[in-house]
């Protein structure tokens, strides 16, 4: 799957990243209270960034935060997942399409030193956080500030630990990886647009089915 977050950030940025990742795998469903002072705890920090994140995650309907009642869980559905997917496949496909047609040699390179190094993390926790870079790098080599601003936005919906907590999803994931990069080397915009299409709406489709059995 594919996307362009900034893995780093504040603490607000890593505490909203990491509930949102939690409430779209369903670790925290729809119904469920989210308890502030336990999440502060997590995070060492104060409560200060902790609302700005829960604050951010209302705003994008994951979670209703009222006065009294404290921090409930919104969720997503399986077809509110779809719907996102979707978009997020349009903005991705476009990019590689472009990527392939304005990338750079040493922008080549790098995507292949990337993609081999989420190989090398097979299996361990961290693969998830070389899938992001190898899929940012590539949104970046689209040369097109504006479209990875709408990417970065669209993306929200894609758990950033996707491969390490669907590691099923792992091998179908870096195939094409394999996929793109061809395309890249061989200036192929259309074939590119079609392997990123396909490999966000095959995540999508998984994360929707697991959402379903839950």
């Amino acid at each position: 799957m594919a996307a362009a977050i900034d893995i780093s950030g504040t603490v607000r940025e890593r505490a909203a990243r990491e509930l949102r990742d939690r409430i779209l795998t369903g670790a925290l469903p729809a119904g469920s209270r989210i308890d502030l002072d336990a999440i502060t705890e997590e995070f060492a920090t104060s409560r200060t960034p902790v609302r700005e994140a829960l604050l951010e995650l209302s705003f994008e309907g994951l979670v209703k935060v009222a006065p009294r009642s404290g921090i409930t869980v919104i969720g997503i559905s399986p077809s509110d997942v779809l719907d996102s997917f979707t978009i997020l496949g349009v903005l991705t496909g476009q990019a590689a399409a472009w990527a392939a047609e304005r990338i750079e040699p040493d922008e080549l390179a790098t995507l292949r030193e990337l993609a081999a190094d989420v190989v090398a993390r097979s299996g361990d926790d961290s693969i998830g956080e070389a899938n992001w870079l190898f899929h940012q790098r590539i949104h970046r080599a689209a040369h097109s500030p504006r479209l990875l601003t709408q990417i970065k936005q669209a993306a929200r919906v894609v758990p950033t630990n996707f491969l390490t907590v669907f590691p099923d999803h792992e091998k179908h994931s870096l195939d094409e990886h394999e996929e793109l990069l061809d395309a890249f080397g061989a200036k192929d915009a259309e074939r590119a647009r079609a392997v990123a299409e396909r490999h966000v709406l095959d995540a999508g489709r998984f994360l929707a089915e697991w959402l379903e059995r839950r």
